[in-house]
């Protein structure tokens, strides 16, 4: 089993009606996934948000390139995201870091859905939520956090994986191609479990793919 009921009531056929036929194929595959969630166990919660909006009927993502001067990740691609703040939960985290780095407001109600957490080598476990932000949102990137923006059909992602062996773990790490570039976790998992849902209409979980070595801290 892995397909259930919506983790978000409001998604339905009024909400799909402002997509493409052809997006709105793809994004009703999030009403029906059963997400896991994952314990804290001492680490942190941190939300990361996959931002749709459509672009000429394609379904589209936004990517940025952490600035070099972060102190977490320099220079890393990324989703929208960061750690909760004290009251929030992962959609009202997801949505004031959406804000914060890329100037899109978007409201509990656009929330398409959430996938399963993934927990990080670096103490956090982060909870992607998908939202809608609107056929042409207009974007205001934090030049301190934000060095680069990319705008990504959803088709983009349907490229095959690598998964790598390696001594210190005995759990694959993963490589998504995109950019000309390779995607690793968690970053490169939520896109890759997002892309499983929505192209493909397949249950698989991602929790037990491997950061590389360099970005366990």
């Amino acid at each position: 089993m892995g397909w259930a009921s919506p983790p978000f009531e409001h998604i339905g056929i009024v909400r799909l009606m402002v997509f493409s036929d052809q997006s709105a194929g793809l994004v009703a595959q999030l009403a029906s996934f059963d997400r896991i969630a994952a314990p804290l166990d001492g680490r942190r919660a941190a939300a990361v948000a996959i931002a749709l909006s459509e672009e000429h009927g394609r379904l589209t993502f936004w990517l940025t390139r952490r600035t070099s001067e972060l102190r977490d990740h320099p220079g890393q691609f990324a989703l929208p995201g960061g750690r909760f703040d004290t009251g929030e939960d992962a959609v009202a985290a997801a949505l004031r870091e959406l804000h914060e780095e890329l100037g899109i407001t978007a409201e509990r109600e656009q929330v398409l859905g959430l996938l399963d957490d993934y927990p990080t080598r670096s103490g956090y476990v982060m909870t992607p939520v998908v939202v809608w932000i609107g056929d042409e949102p207009t974007l205001s990137p934090n030049p301190a956090e934000v060095a680069e923006v990319f705008r990504i059909p959803v088709t983009d992602l349907d490229v095959e994986p690598r998964f790598l062996d390696i001594p210190e773990s005995d759990r694959p790490v993963i490589q998504l191609p995109l950019l000309d570039r390779l995607l690793h976790a968690p970053t490169g998992a939520i896109l890759y479990q997002f892309r499983e849902i929505m192209l493909h209409q397949r249950v698989t979980r991602v929790a037990d793919l491997e950061q590389p070595v360099w970005a366990w801290r």
